[in-house]
């Protein structure tokens, strides 16, 4: 019995506990109930809610720190617009990276607005004030206002008021919902007459600011949008920009150069386009010269238009020229299409003096829509326009033009340096790497930022492991940059591009396999450019849109090279030669630069007979056996033409083609480029093959070729290369008819005995018969080569030149050598008026100088190797020549000079007749008197004079020792010497030289000149 009282009790006092427990968290629950429904009213009377904070909290700095600053802040009446139009604006404009105060919940009411609030308003630079029906009610708010209005004052605060389905003038003289809010104030005892008077003043001074009228006409996107682009381009990028403004390296004299372009003090409309390729910093230098140029007082309305992927759908266009015309006139404008949008802005900026970027443009329409003329803006306008390509703005007329280049090699350090370490240059250990990777960046912009910041705190070793696996992996936020270039081209043009992705170190010429319209599109889109690499012109590419361009082919089979479209990997190019694994898919292979193999490749000919799309084969080794590879490196199974598709085939390159024979089979009717210098033909095709697209034949090196093939059906020919082919005795009479062949070279065909009788090359502009010295015939012209410019020619045989030359009226340059048997000078070089460059070598029998005077366009003459002994006289010299080189086979004494002479005034001799005062800017004299013999001891010749041009106004450089201010040079020699070197610096306008034969009165503008002196003791 006792145990169960015990457990009675025991209950009974749980239970009382449990009670008692239950009623205290009642109370609890019934307080903070009552305390939040209180708090909630006022809240949903003021600006915050409770996912505001939590958005706060992730996405910005907490508007409860007192020390975090703010761009914006928003003053709103919560039940109004929280949901509504202030959600989407703060979405905006935290989208642009700007950082927006609204209200947090947890700031404690009371009834003066709190210290931190207070400072939050202080610290902004921006204050939206969203006036409502209800915003009036809350005196928060207007408490809010009043300090706004405060820091409008001290603070240099910037308020942008929104009329929020109120009427601005409701807010200025308080009617309206204004006014019953204001009469309950008044009525509030905890109101005083003077807040409210202060509150009533707010009202009147923001209510009289221009703002945004929202009343139900339009979307609310078509004036967030305006708004937050005009904080970002005025505030926030021009700060980011001050912050960030080490990272922008080798902006300031881009900027400047650009500004020059705008010609900002001339009042007309001016059109200025920015133009390269992706990633290369178009952008950023729009947006710097759009908030220089956009806060100048000048302009009577700014807009920033950024074409981010948009269409040119008419919606789109109708949506972006809605937003140029919000952001100049600053008001509400509503466009249904874009034709409406086009006269809508013709007719509402003719007369406004405006300042407009159309960033990222990247068709016709989008500008037709926007900026379709210069008459469509007011005197004084400037429109800049960003793109890849710079034919839109050459179609669109603009003004000027101005081409972003990429980076400096040490501004493109600098920038990697600051985004990879936030230091200007690299740490000492990491200096070799951070060189690495601003070498595959390739100078451009983007790709460097990208590389820093991924590297950015990573340690050496992550460093490395990156810098080897970015071959071939190129980060995706510059890839995606790269690849939009891409996509926007035709077919044609993305052949062009892969081919010069997968082949443009393999100097191939492009230009005789694409039109130049294809070509001209990749330039103009900064794709590709022209370079010129040893006089010759090559199409060329920036290594990461090479590297995007390899990725796109080995996409297209990752894992069976002979199913990809383009092979240029010589491991793939063995897989399928070797392997026969050869497709239709394939379209170009090149075989070049092998590493040096020990073992024999076999490859199978068969292997081509599958490739019905190869248009372009370029295959580059060594023999089977050289001096450079004693060993065997490649040997083919069968003769790879007879098994070579050949009708899409327009660019064959085979640098030793082991092929003896051409198959009869083998006719490629397309061909453009056939080039096999080293080949083993000894004939090629025999009787006529019609090759009408064929431009190029190049057969140098051939040492087996006796003879050239009947050329007839090839009538397109414009280059024909023979060089070096010492077997070549038989030339066909078809090439004398080629109308547009423009270069031929039989340059050291030894073999050749005769030219075809007929030669009537109206468009050859190059010939080069030099060293053809087996020559029985000569030239015989037989009609117009007005158009040969340059000729080489040799006449070992003849005493004079063939009559011919008279035809070669447009000659400029004629190297004449080996022409042993000529004494006198032809009359005939004097006919040719055009002449600028002459060179006679070998002439050992001409020993008088011939009267040039008549030349009057010569401007370089060269003889060498002649039998002549004098200087000529200045009377028989061009006054238009530019450099002089004459070397004679006979020496000159100068005046005896004492043996071993420690110090020497030398004085070459006295003054005679020769001068050269009308040369006035000749750039260069060598006169050499050499040869061979024995003189007396006591005698010293002189034995090379060479005297070339300085650039005007140097100084004597600090190197030279021997010097003098007059017509002597003390020179120290030693005993055992040869010869001695002078440095002649002349720093008067005119000095007296006196040279072996007489004086040179050397021209004023020869100021500084370097003359070697060689004397030979014997």
């Amino acid at each position: 019995m006792a145990t169960l009282c015990f457990y009675i009790f025991i209950f009974f006092i749980s239970f009382i506990f449990l009670f008692f427990l239950s009623f205290m968290a009642t109370q609890r629950h019934s307080s903070s109930t009552n305390s939040e429904v209180t708090k909630k009213r006022e809240r949903d009377n003021s600006s915050c809610s409770e996912e505001d904070e939590i958005i706060i909290t992730s996405s910005s700095p907490s508007s409860s720190t007192p020390q975090s600053k703010h761009d914006v802040f928003l003053s709103f009446y919560g039940e109004d617009t929280r949901r509504s139009f202030t959600d989407h604006l703060y979405f905006d404009l935290k989208r642009k990276g700007i950082i927006v105060f609204r209200d947090d919940e947890s700031l404690e009411r009371g009834k003066y607005i709190s210290q931190e609030l207070k400072q939050a308003i202080q610290e902004s630079q921006y204050a939206i004030v969203i006036f409502s029906a209800n915003y009036a009610s809350s005196k928060w708010c207007l408490r809010e206002l009043a300090e706004i209005v405060e820091c409008e004052k001290k603070k240099n605060l910037t308020i942008i008021p929104i009329f929020y389905h109120v009427d601005p003038s409701d807010v200025r003289n308080q009617r309206g919902t204004f006014a019953k809010a204001f009469a309950a104030h008044e009525k509030d005892p905890e109101v005083d007459i003077k807040e409210s008077n202060t509150w009533r003043n707010a009202c009147t001074k923001v209510g009289n600011i221009k703002g945004e009228h929202i009343n139900g006409d339009r979307y609310e996107s078509t004036i967030i949008q305006p708004i937050s682009e005009m904080i970002f381009y005025n505030y926030t990028m021009p700060n980011i920009l001050i912050h960030d403004n080490q990272k922008i390296v080798g902006i300031n004299s881009r900027v400047e150069e650009m500004m020059n372009l705008l010609h900002m003090e001339s009042n007309d409309v001016r059109f200025v386009g920015i133009h390269g390729m992706g990633g290369v910093g178009k952008t950023t230098l729009a947006e710097i010269i759009y908030y220089r140029v956009s806060s100048d007082c000048r302009f009577e309305g700014s807009s920033f238009i950024s074409f981010n992927g948009e269409k040119s759908t008419a919606p789109d266009l109708a949506s972006l020229q809605m937003q140029l015309l919000e952001g100049i006139m600053q008001e509400r404008i509503e466009v249904s299409d874009p034709h409406k949008g086009i006269e809508m802005i013709r007719s509402r900026m003719q007369n406004k003096k405006v300042f407009i970027v159309l960033d990222n443009v990247d068709n016709d329409e989008q500008l037709k829509a926007l900026a379709g003329d210069h008459n469509w803006f007011g005197p004084g306008s400037r429109v800049i326009i960003t793109c890849r390509d710079s034919h839109l703005l050459k179609i669109n007329k603009v003004n000027d033009m101005y081409a972003v280049q990429l980076l400096q090699p040490a501004d493109a350090l600098q920038l990697f340096s600051l985004s990879a370490f936030d230091e200007t240059h690299p740490p000492e250990d990491y200096k070799d790497l951070s060189m690495d990777f601003v070498n595959y960046a390739g100078d451009l912009p983007l790709a460097l930022k990208v590389l820093g910041r991924f590297l950015f705190g990573r340690t050496i070793n992550v460093w490395k492991c990156a810098r080897d696996n970015l071959k071939g992996n190129t980060p995706k936020e510059i890839s995606d940059i790269l690849q939009i270039s891409f996509d926007g081209l035709g077919e044609s043009q993305k052949k062009l591009f892969l081919d010069v992705a997968c082949f443009s170190d393999q100097w191939i010429d492009f230009k005789k396999i694409y039109s130049a319209d294809v070509i001209e599109v990749l330039i103009d889109k900064s794709l590709v450019s022209k370079d010129d690499v040893y006089f010759k012109e090559r199409l060329t590419m920036h290594d990461l849109l090479k590297e995007m361009g390899q990725r796109i082919v080995r996409r297209e089979c990752p894992q069976e090279p002979g199913q990809r479209s383009r092979l240029f990997h010589h491991e793939d190019v063995f897989h399928v030669l070797k392997n026969n694994t050869g497709t239709d898919a394939i379209e170009g292979i090149v075989l070049q630069d092998l590493p040096h193999m020990k073992k024999i490749r076999s490859l199978n000919a068969k292997a081509f007979s599958e490739m019905t799309k190869l248009r372009l084969l370029k295959i580059s080794v060594p023999p089977i056996v050289s001096q450079i590879y004693p060993s065997p490196t490649i040997e083919w199974l069968g003769n790879p033409l007879k098994h070579m598709p050949s009708d899409k085939l327009r660019d064959l390159h085979w640098f030793n083609c082991p092929s003896k024979s051409w198959p009869g089979s083998f006719q490629p009717k397309n061909l453009i480029v056939l080039s096999m210098p080293g080949s083993r033909f000894k004939r090629l095709w025999k009787g006529l093959v019609v090759l009408h697209n064929l431009k190029l034949l190049d057969l140098s090196d051939s040492e087996d070729l006796i003879e050239t093939p009947n050329l007839t059906g090839a009538s397109n020919l414009e280059k024909i290369d023979l060089a070096r082919c010492r077997s070549l005795c038989e030339v066909h009479p078809s090439i004398g008819v080629l109308k547009r062949l423009k270069y031929l070279s039989l340059n050291c065909c030894k073999c050749l005995r005769r030219l075809p009788d007929k030669f009537c090359l109206e468009s050859l502009e190059i010939l080069d018969l030099s060293g053809c010295t087996g020559l029985v015939n000569t030239l015989d012209i037989q009609g117009d080569m007005t158009s040969l410019q340059i000729l080489y020619f040799s006449e070992p045989t003849k005493k004079d030149l063939p009559s011919s030359f008279m035809s070669f009226s447009g000659l400029r340059n004629l190297t004449l050598s080996g022409c042993k048997n000529i004494s006198i000078f032809p009359s005939v070089i004097c006919s040719l008026s055009s002449l600028e460059s002459l060179h006679l070598y070998g002439w050992s029998r001409l020993q008088k100088f011939p009267d040039l005077s008549s030349l009057e366009c010569l401007m370089h003459l060269k003889a060498d190797g002649t039998a002549l002994t004098q200087i000529p006289s200045v009377n028989l010299i061009p006054k238009s020549i530019r450099s002089f080189s004459l070397e004679g086979r006979k020496r000159m004494p100068c005046k005896p000079l004492p043996k071993r002479s420690s110090y020497l005034t030398y004085d070459i001799g006295t003054p005679v007749e020769y001068e050269m005062e009308g040369m006035l800017e000749v750039e260069a004299l060598l006169i050499n008197f050499g040869g061979t013999g024995k003189y007396s001891s006591n005698i010293i010749f002189a034995d090379k004079v060479m005297i070339y041009a300085w650039s005007l106004g140097y100084g004597i450089p600090e190197w030279v020792h021997n010097r003098s201010n007059g017509s002597s040079l003390k020179i120290e020699l030693d005993g055992t010497m040869k010869g001695v070197d002078c440095a002649i610096f002349i720093v008067c306008d005119y000095h007296q030289f006196h040279s072996p034969e007489g004086n040179l009165q050397l021209p004023k503008r020869g100021r500084i000149l370097d003359m070697k002196v060689l004397l030979d003791e014997k």
